[in-house]
């Protein structure tokens, strides 16, 4: 009898050392950082199909969705510090609630325009500097099997032709440097009219320009439009590693170049 209580009592400790690991693990995610897997190519060439990172949540703050019950404020969100231009975001989109990553670009009280492909931030042109080709096998990628889009005729030629893309380096007001991809300067969003964040949201792009529904694309027509500030979730800041297969499984497809490579 005593082994068996013994038995039962070592059951029991190992139980409870999973339950308490599995809440330790909960609040960690909940409340400092959230695993993202990036399905799509539209922040390319900074994130690809297939990278996997961890969202700083405490980079501005808790939401009044994830903060503890004695810390969530009637406004809904206790700011850290703010959000700045050139930060890579993950935020929940207004309408469908869905978990986007997209670039900051406006803040709120700027006007920005889009003129032959080119950012118009508050009345000034964002320079860009040519920065090479970005070149990637035109074949279906990740689980949802996208094809890329190109701005040579890989597209007509057919899988396993060389599918490239424009690159520029571009330099925000603040100093901060990106990589932009470019296929035309004259898609649905490289001429735009003049938009104006409103107080307390914000204004994103993705790095893909002419592959992204972002903050140029009215909430009406399937855009991201303004994102206000109690949606943004945390801030991308380094990849962990990238699998370029179907599945994050697959390690025998994960890019060696992108372990634990910083987000910039």
């Amino acid at each position: 009898m005593a082994n068996k209580a013994k038995s039962d009592g070592g059951i029991m400790e190992t139980v409870k050392t999973v339950v308490y690991a599995l809440l330790i693990a909960g609040i960690f995610r909940t409340l400092f950082f959230q695993p993202f897997w990036i399905p799509s190519g539209s922040m390319k060439d900074t994130l690809l199909i297939g990278d996997f990172l961890f969202v700083n949540k405490m980079a501005y703050g808790y939401s009044k969705f994830s903060c503890p019950f004695s810390m969530c404020p009637i406004s809904g969100r206790i700011l850290f510090s703010e959000p700045q231009r050139g930060d890579v975001v993950v935020f929940r989109h207004p309408v469908n609630g869905s978990d986007f990553i997209k670039r900051l670009i406006g803040l709120p009280g700027d006007t920005i325009q889009m003129r032959e492909g080119k950012i118009i931030l508050n009345g000034t042109e964002v320079p860009q500097e040519p920065a090479g080709q970005f070149e990637e096998v035109y074949d279906r990628q990740g689980p949802m099997g996208n094809l890329p889009r190109c701005e040579n005729s890989a597209g007509a030629v057919g899988v396993g032709a060389m599918c490239s893309k424009s690159r520029f380096t571009e330099t925000l007001p603040n100093g901060v440097k990106h990589d932009v991809l470019n296929i035309d300067t004259n898609g649905p969003a490289d001429n735009t009219d003049v938009y104006t964040v409103p107080n307390g949201e914000y204004f994103f792009m993705g790095d893909n320009r002419d592959n992204s529904q972002d903050s140029r694309f009215g909430q009406a027509v399937g855009g991201v439009g303004f994102v206000p500030a109690a949606n943004l979730i945390g801030r991308a800041d380094r990849i962990m590693f990238s699998s370029a297969g179907s599945s994050l499984f697959y390690f025998w497809t994960w890019r060696a170049d992108r372990f634990f490579k910083a987000v910039e």
